[in-house]
């Protein structure tokens, strides 16, 4: 009879576990590499169930429909692990929490992005041009960017105690500057015309450096043209009398 306090008992197997979570990795790998290779919209739940080699219903309880399976393979991939981790979790979060002061800091996190991006930028695109039609991507979406101004909040808090911020600036202004130039948006235009993820981290950790941070350090300077050389001076020499030509 069950407990009327403290309800039924429920019965945990590690092996059922174990079997359900490598269930979920399988699923999450098939749609990682289907994703990439295809995209979102050409990629079906039926095809991702296939390659992982169980059935829809299996994916839908694992997992979720198709727009949660595409946020689990984005977060599987910034964590760079076989399942999705916590942000705070990710080993360049942890890096960046660890950087000695805000330029380290600074350039931990657009190193990161240069990584990265490069392979969640397609994935988030996707869902953004679905959620055009989709409402359910359309929430998705929604909560994917709001989480993302979140984290940057936090970023922007991290940065704050090393003292180095600009004190006319707002954690909020920071985070602001910092979700706009790593929104997938901005990632496609920095890196149109032939420009690589590397140059794209490189502006990034420019601008955020000269733009947030107490200056501190001198800035760069523009090298400017050389000045015109003074006009030569009077000749004082006597004037010699032309030679008259006889």
């Amino acid at each position: 009879m069950p407990d009327p306090v403290n309800g039924p008992r429920r019965y945990r197997s590690p092996r059922r576990e174990e079997q359900a979570a490598a269930t979920r990795r399988a699923i999450l790998r098939a749609a990682r590499d289907m994703f990439v290779e295809q995209g979102y919209p050409d990629t079906t739940v039926a095809a991702v169930a296939r390659r992982a080699g169980v059935s829809v219903d299996t994916l839908y309880a694992s997992v979720g429909r198709k727009p949660q399976l595409l946020l689990a393979v984005h977060d599987m991939v910034l964590g760079s692990a076989d399942e999705p981790v916590a942000a705070e979790q990710r080993d360049y979060v942890q890096a960046i929490r660890s950087a000695p002061d805000a330029s380290s800091k600074i350039a931990t996190y657009a190193a990161a992005l240069g990584r990265l991006l490069p392979t969640t930028v397609p994935l988030a695109e996707s869902l953004r041009v679905a959620a055009q039609s989709d409402p359910e991507c359309r929430a998705v979406w929604d909560g994917l960017n709001a989480r993302r101004a979140a984290n940057m909040l936090l970023f922007a808090r991290d940065l704050r105690t090393t003292g180095e911020l600009r004190e006319d600036l707002t954690d909020e202004d920071v985070a602001h500057l910092v979700w706009t130039m790593n929104s997938p948006e901005f990632y496609l235009l920095a890196t149109a015309g032939g420009r690589t993820p590397e140059q794209y981290a490189a502006t990034v950790a420019d601008v955020w450096t000269r733009g947030l941070l107490a200056r501190t350090v001198p800035s760069p300077r523009v090298t400017a043209c050389p000045p015109a050389p003074p006009p030569p001076a009077p000749s004082t020499a006597p004037t010699t009398p032309a030679t008259r030509r006889s």
